[in-house]
């Protein structure tokens, strides 16, 4: 959703507010969170997590195979920086959905939709939006900040709150972190100054709707007071602004990071959650992906194997240092981290001729490898959320073509996330625009060795 407060006083942010998403019954330092890291187009999880080195030249690509810190367990060399933490998180080399396109793909990742056809929009809402509803039920919670904040959204285009309406999407944060002029609209204000400006164009909001209020039978109009306050507090609290604040984290801390988008997007959102925020997802595209600004790599976007070597190092040292943060600074049994895309690559290689040139692609004409889409099986990481680390969950066949041990679906892992949230999926219902009752996961069980 695009907020913004050129009319401050409409209903827009406030309504935001008003339905954002709340776990009073916790204390704010028990809450839990989650943080989902999303590879838009789907990482290679043969050139990744699941190697295999033992295959024919025409599925093996030319990255060497190294030790982690669990004995058995092995990445790629372009994971370094991981395979040195690899104790504190846990790897899931059987996933598996059955929608090839990436709008189907998303959409059966986000919200279970069991289509495989590729829509123009969502028909049921993402599993962000469903716990931030569902938290809001509980009312009472006093942080100033949005529950459910995208650094930015996940694949905004295929992701959606459906029925349950644009008051639950992400508050979105689209600028550069590394940038040194990095601002979040809407958030603080500069000076007493406007303080005092925004206070009087809510004043003179009040003025005009005096009249309505003598036929607000409902009180629909002194709740929006209420939740206009909150939107104020938005703006005029401290703690919203230095939430958003990188340059109060040590230079090094920031360099452990990565000095780049992608680094600073995940230092950020471990800030949000130290803050209070419960729902945070972080998508890794643009310019560090190479030429087509995604995990694409048809072999017409991408050459499979230099986009790899373009992207790993940040996607490497960004991902390491998040997970490490969460440990080092004790968030680790109340936040959940996943890292995942909406599927694999294919394990056979593929040969096209580039469509054009750029960072990782080859002029176009040039003959270059590439790997399609594959959700028969992938792999994504799990770590923090009280879970035990350093396990390797399911496994795959030996070219990484099809899942052979511990199959987990899109059911199994919004059930996992659901449960770390404190949401029974089994018996949660939402009614749709047609107010029949609809399950929030229709076919899937939380993940046992991914539940604390």
């Amino acid at each position: 959703m695009q907020i913004g407060l050129t009319g401050f006083a409409s209903i827009g942010l406030p309504g935001l507010l008003r339905l954002r998403a709340e776990n009073a019954l916790k204390p704010a330092s028990e809450r839990t969170a989650v943080i989902m890291v999303w590879l838009p187009g789907g990482l290679s999880h043969v050139d990744s997590y699941d190697p295999k080195p033992d295959i024919g030249s025409e599925y093996r690509g030319p990255f060497k195979t190294i030790p982690t810190k669990v004995p058995g367990m092995h990445f790629t060399e372009l994971l370094p920086l991981q395979a040195k933490i690899a104790d504190k998180f846990t790897v899931l080399r059987s996933m598996y959905q059955k929608a090839g396109g990436h709008p189907a793909g998303t959409m059966q990742m986000f919200s279970g939709d069991s289509d495989e056809r590729d829509k123009p929009k969502p028909r049921l809402p993402d599993w962000m939006s469903v716990a931030h509803y569902l938290r809001s039920k509980n009312g009472g919670r006093d942080n100033p900040l949005p529950n459910y904040i995208g650094v930015p959204p996940a694949s905004p285009e295929y992701s959606s709150p459906a029925y349950l309406g644009d008051a639950y999407a992400p508050f979105s944060v689209t600028d550069d972190p590394n940038r040194p002029s990095f601002q979040v609209p809407n958030i603080g204000l500069a000076d007493e100054s406007e303080t005092r400006r925004l206070s009087d164009r809510i004043a003179l909001r009040k003025s005009l709707d005096r009249m309505e209020r003598a036929f607000d039978r409902e009180g629909e109009l002194g709740a929006l007071d209420e939740f206009e306050s909150q939107a104020m507090t938005l703006l005029t609290n401290p703690h919203t602004r230095d939430a958003f604040d990188l340059s109060k984290e040590e230079e090094a801390t920031r360099e452990r990071y990565g000095r780049n988008r992608w680094g600073q997007q995940l230092l950020l959102a471990r800030r949000l959650v130290e803050a209070g925020v419960e729902i945070v997802t972080s998508s890794l595209n643009g310019p560090l992906c190479g030429r087509v600004n995604n995990w694409d790599d048809h072999a017409v976007n991408h050459h499979q194997f230099e986009a790899l070597r373009f992207r790993m190092p940040n996607y490497d040292l960004a991902v390491a240092a998040l997970i490490e943060d969460i440990y080092a600074r004790g968030l680790d049994k109340r936040v959940l981290v996943v890292v995942t895309g909406e599927f694999g690559r294919t394990p056979k290689i593929s040969f096209d001729r580039s469509t054009g040139a750029g960072d990782a692609s080859a002029p176009a004409g040039t003959l270059q490898p590439g790997r399609d889409h594959w959700p028969r099986a992938f792999t994504n990481i799990w770590a923090g959320g009280g879970i035990r680390t350093g396990q390797l969950i399911g496994a795959t066949d030996k070219r990484g073509e099809d899942v052979i041990e511990r199959p987990c679906g899109p059911g199994d892992f919004l059930s996992t996330i659901y449960h770390h949230l404190g949401i029974d999926s089994a018996k949660v219902t939402i009614n749709d625009f047609n107010g029949r009752p609809v399950h929030i996961v229709e076919n899937g069980r939380p993940i046992p060795e991914l539940i604390s």
